[in-house]
C-alpha cells in the first residue's frame, strides 16, 4: 500500500471518528472575531455598497462617518472581501441580483453607476450587442506598399455578435471603397441569411464621415437604412473588435503569406485573403463571449433564432 502500519491505523482511526473529511488538511488559522466590526456596521457597509456601487472604500468610510458609523477604509474592504463585492463589477452584480429578486426601483446613483459601467465597457472595446446584424464594426487597415502595385489598404468589417469577418483590398482609402465592401460582401451575406444590418460603428476617418448629401459612404448607409455610429475622438479601443481582428489577420495571414510569396498584383493577394477568410469564418473556432468555441458562421446562424424570437415571433 505504500504506507507504514502506524500511518494506516492513524488514518483508519481518523476516518472512524470524523469521516473522510478528517483526512484533509485544515488551516489552523482562525479569524480573530475581536477585531471584526459589529453586525450593524457590517450591514451598513453592505447596504451602502448596493446603494452606491461606484463609491470606493475611502469614499464609503467618509460617507458612513457622516451618518455616525465609524469604519476605516481597510475595514470597508475587509467586509467587501468577505461578501464578494470587493470591486465595482461585483457590486453591480449584487445590485442586479437584488433588483431581479426584489424588483426595487433604482435610485439616480445606481442608474449612474450602471451607465458608467456601460461607458467603460465601450471605451475598453466591450460592446453591447444583441444578435447578428445588431452592430457591425468597420475600419481601414494599411497592409503595406507592394512593388508594381503601390500602397494597399484593407477595408475590414466584423459583425460584433458572431465575429464573422469580411475584408477587401484597395489601392486607395475613400468613401467609395468603404461603401464597396458593404455592397460587395457584407450586405449580400446578411440578405442571404435573412438578417438585418441595423448599425455600423466606424472611426472618424474621411472615408466614413462627411456631409450626408455629398459623401458616398453616408449616402450608401442612408439608402440602406443603416444607422451610423462613430468612435470617441482619439480612442481607437472603442472600435476594439476590428482592432483585435487586424492583429489576428496580421499574425495568422499576412506575416505567413508574405514570407511564402511575392505578390505583384492585387488579385492574387485578394484570392489568398479570401481563402483565409473562408477558413476563419467557417473552420477556425473563436473564443469570444458569444462564440464560446464555435466558428463565427455557426454563431451567426445560431443567433438567427434570437433575432426571430425578439423581432419576428
Amino acid at each position: 500500500m505504500g504506507l507504514s502500519r502506524d500511518t494506516f491505523y492513524r488514518y483508519k482511526a481518523a476516518v472512524e471518528q470524523g469521516g473522510v473529511e478528517s483526512l484533509f488538511d485544515k488551516s489552523r488559522r482562525q479569524p480573530n472575531l475581536k477585531n471584526r466590526v459589529d453586525d450593524l456596521t457590517e450591514q451598513s457597509v453592505l447596504t451602502h455598497a448596493i446603494d452606491y456601487p461606484a463609491h470606493g472604500q475611502l469614499r464609503v468610510s467618509n460617507e458612513l462617518r457622516k451618518a455616525g458609523v465609524f469604519v476605516s477604509p481597510s475595514g470597508v474592504r475587509s467586509i467587501w472581501l468577505r461578501h464578494g463585492v470587493a470591486n465595482f463589477k461585483d457590486r453591480l452584480k449584487a445590485l442586479e441580483a437584488k433588483v431581479a429578486e426584489q424588483g426595487i426601483i433604482l435610485t439616480e446613483a445606481q442608474v449612474a453607476a450602471l451607465e458608467k459601467k456601460r461607458q467603460d465597457d465601450e471605451f475598453s472595446g466591450e460592446i453591447d450587442t444583441a444578435h447578428p446584424g445588431y452592430l457591425g464594426s468597420q475600419d481601414t487597415f494599411y497592409v503595406g506598399t507592394f512593388k508594381g502595385v503601390g500602397r494597399v489598404y484593407q477595408q475590414t468589417f466584423v459583425d460584433t455578435y458572431s465575429k464573422v469577418a469580411f475584408a477587401k483590398l484597395y489601392t486607395t482609402k475613400t468613401p467609395i471603397t468603404a461603401a464597396d465592401l458593404l455592397n460587395d460582401k457584407v450586405l449580400p451575406l446578411f440578405t442571404e441569411e435573412q438578417l438585418p444590418m441595423l448599425r455600423i460603428l466606424t472611426d472618424r476617418g474621411t472615408e466614413y464621415c462627411g456631409r450626408a448629401e455629398t459623401h458616398d459612404y453616408q449616402l450608401y448607409l442612408a439608402i440602406n437604412d443603416i444607422e451610423h455610429s462613430k468612435t470617441k475622438v482619439r480612442s481607437p479601443q472603442t472600435n476594439g473588435i476590428c482592432e483585435r481582428f487586424h492583429k489576428t489577420i496580421l499574425q495568422e495571414f499576412y506575416q505567413v503569406a508574405l514570407r511564402k510569396n511575392l505578390y505583384n498584383d492585387l488579385a492574387t493577394l485578394q484570392k489568398d485573403l479570401d481563402e483565409w477568410l473562408d477558413y476563419y469564418n467557417n473552420e477556425r473556432t473563436h473564443q469570444g463571449k458569444m462564440c464560446c468555441g464555435r466558428t463565427p458562421m455557426a454563431t451567426l446562424r445560431d443567433g438567427k433564432t434570437i433575432w426571430k424570437e425578439k423581432f419576428i415571433g
